[in-house]
Formats: structure tokens, sequence, C-alpha cells
């Protein structure tokens, strides 16, 4: 199944397959499009990709991007641009801001975190998600969960859900 992406949700260079599985199930769920951008920290046929995705993945739109600078250019061909990025220490929370539909979230690797270059280049379209100080971050996954389920819910909740309890 193709789709007009609600969201675009961009892994800049993952490192943890089990990470961007389940960032890719998340996408099918609500309707979003997994990008990743090189190196990958493990091969797109990994066992453990595709155990986090489940059977879930044959139903992900997804694409690889060499560079930022690919992921940027193949974006314009579908007239988007990176939105927000989400990083510790970003001056606003997820929260703070109102999501459209077709908006771009940036990740970054789960040990490095996204470059200080396209931190300082987009400072006002950085966000953070609060958490206590004994927590350095969370995990990957969960953020990219947390933020795009944030955008859902400010829209009213566009997509379908059935609930296998009727």
């Amino acid at each position: 199944m193709r789709y007009d992406p609600l969201l675009h949700i961009v892994l800049h260079e993952p490192e943890i397959p089990p990470n961007a599985g389940n960032v890719g199930r998340t996408c099918v769920a609500i309707g979003a499009k997994l990008w990743m951008v090189r190196p990958l920290g493990f091969k797109l046929n990994d066992y453990y990709l595709r155990r986090a995705g489940l059977d879930y993945w044959e139903h992900l739109e997804w694409e690889v991007a060499d560079s930022w600078g690919d992921l940027v250019s193949r974006l314009a061909e579908v007239g988007r641009q990176p939105t927000w990025f989400l990083e510790v220490g970003g001056a606003r929370t997820y929260t703070d801001v109102a999501y459209q539909r077709g908006d771009v979230l940036v990740f970054g690797s789960e040990s490095e975190g996204l470059p200080r270059s396209l931190l300082e280049a987009h400072r006002e379209q950085v966000l953070s998600i609060p958490a206590r100080p004994e927590v350095r971050s969370l995990n990957l996954a969960n953020s990219a969960a947390i933020v795009a389920y944030e955008a859902i819910r400010q829209w009213g909740q566009p997509i379908s859900i059935s609930n296998p309890l009727r």
C-alpha cells in the first residue's frame, strides 16, 4: 500500500537495527514514511531490523539516502524539507509546536545524536523531550513514537484505528 505520508520520520545514521525496526513499525501504524541516512550501523536485510518490524515491514514506505544532502534533495522532490530536529537540550519541547501534515521529524544516531552543524543551522527548529537529569536521553524508537503520536494527537487522530476487542 502506498500513501501520502502524514509525517516523514528521518533516522540520521541509525546504529541499532531493532530501533530502526521499531520506528518502522510506528511509521506503518500512523501512515508515516521512514527515511534513513547513511551510514547505517546495520545491513538492510538484518535479522534484528526485520524482527523488530515484524510482518509490518512489507507495509512500510521507506527510503535510504546516501547522505544528508541526498536526503534534502529527495525531500525537495516531494515538496518537503526538514521541519523539526529532535535533540537533547533543544530550546523548546516537542509539545511547544504545532505540527503540520507532511512535517519531517529528524532524529540522530543512538550514540552521537545529530551533528552539531545541523543543530546550529536549524536552531529554531530543535526540539527536545523532557527527562530527568539522571537520563542522558531516551531510546530512539521511543522518542520517535512520542513525537509522532503527539502530532497525531494534535490533529484529532486522523488515522483509522481498529479495535480488536470489539
